[in-house]
């Protein structure tokens, strides 16, 4: 990624999101395309009315770019809602999931299979507000088996964001050149690296501005703070923590094979990394119940190598940003503890971002009436300014 991405200081998170199964199209089966652009459409499928519970919706096949910068195939979904288009067309929010798992038939959206019916609520929540909504599966999830999902590669996910739009665009002539990210959980990671990221890549396009929902940060901290034969053997660093530790590792071994991951695994971790590079979020779980990450680790993973490769690969930005940046954090979050979120608002104040914060006290992801009316507020904003040349 363009630029250096400011270093925080550490506290854990944790991300979850929610399993679901796509049909998987082998690499293989994908035609022959010469260095295919990033953004270009590939495919457009219309999908029945009341997918999603919407009217309106469609899978599309695109273009973007992995982690060694080379061309994937991948999949995501467009939303249109009802009615005429505005004159200078509808504005588009690019939704940003949570975390499904690392297998190609783990999708976000693309399939209902073992869908949400939270993440349907924000997406008809967009709808109603007048804008259209993409929506990413990234890199190795969805459609297509191009390998282990890069689990938490914040330029992937972004990339993969910033390409569906320009996609969308290319699919629906309906599509402004408007738009917003918003995320929440891992996709709270991924649409704040977006916003960061449109600023290089997509400067044609109309950007303006992002929503987080209690989004993962600092992850990689707490994991060169604790992660070695050592690590403590309490149960908070267990089980389900294993297995999103196993999954940041798996995915970094895949973005990073300079890296030589395996070499600071036990044969266990190895084995475990080896088994669920295809699994989805529920698999993953069952994997690691009751496994320690000092159980993965052969040495300490603090040296300056891990660290900088683990700093470029999930590190959010806290500075930088061009564009109005709501944070919605619950102070009673148990997935993403409530004092990550403290640290990451404070951090991004000290960078000059001056994001708007807006507290609640519920479960991971979910929000309050004053958290919606802020949402209300920023999508308001959006359809009450004129179109940017």
């Amino acid at each position: 990624m363009p630029g250096r991405w400011k270093r925080k200081i550490g506290a854990w998170a944790v991300i979850a999101g929610c399993g679901t199964a796509v049909t998987v199209v082998p690499a293989a089966s994908v035609p022959a395309v010469a260095a295919p652009l990033p953004g270009t459409t590939s495919a457009v499928f219309a999908q029945p009315p009341g997918w999603h519970g919407i009217a309106d919706g469609s899978i599309i096949d695109y273009w973007t770019s992995g982690s060694d910068g080379g061309p994937r195939h991948v999949s995501g979904a467009l939303f249109i809602p009802p009615g005429k288009a505005p004159p200078q067309g509808w504005p588009i929010v690019a939704y940003d999931h949570g975390t499904t798992g690392m297998g190609a038939r783990c999708g976000g959206i693309t399939d209902t299979a073992n869908g949400s019916e939270r993440e349907d609520e924000f997406l008809q929540y967009f709808l109603s507000r007048g804008f259209a909504v993409v929506a990413p599966d990234y890199v190795g999830l969805g459609r297509f088996d191009t390998g282990p999902h890069p689990y938490l590669e914040i330029r992937s996910e972004a990339a993969a964001t910033i390409d569906l739009v320009r996609a969308a665009r290319t699919a629906n002539a309906q599509l402004s050149r408007t738009w917003a990210a918003f995320g929440a959980s891992q996709g709270g990671q991924a649409a704040l690296g977006t916003a960061h990221l449109q600023q290089t890549t997509a400067p044609d396009l109309d950007f303006r501005g992002v929503v987080a929902d209690d989004p993962e940060s600092d992850v990689e901290k707490l994991i060169i703070a604790i992660g070695g034969p050592d690590t403590p053997d309490i149960p908070l660093l267990s089980g389900p923590t294993t297995g999103f530790v196993a999954m940041i590792l798996a995915g970094l071994r895949t973005a990073r094979p300079d890296l030589n991951v395996n070499s600071y695994l036990t044969p266990e971790g190895r084995t475990l990394l080896d088994g669920i590079e295809k699994l989805c979020l529920s698999d993953i779980a069952t994997h690691t119940e009751g496994m320690k990450i000092g159980s993965l680790l052969a040495r300490p993973l603090g040296d300056e190598d891990f660290r900088d490769a683990l700093a470029d690969y999930m590190e959010v930005p806290t500075s930088g940003y061009d564009e109005p940046v709501l944070l919605l954090l619950n102070a009673t979050d148990t997935i993403v503890p409530a004092p990550l979120h403290a640290v990451l608002a404070a951090e991004m104040v000290l960078g000059g971002v001056s994001p708007r914060i807006v507290i609640g006290a519920n479960r991971h992801t979910q929000l309050n009436d004053q958290m919606w009316a802020a949402m209300d507020d920023f999508l308001a904003g959006i359809t009450a300014t004129p179109p940017r040349p």
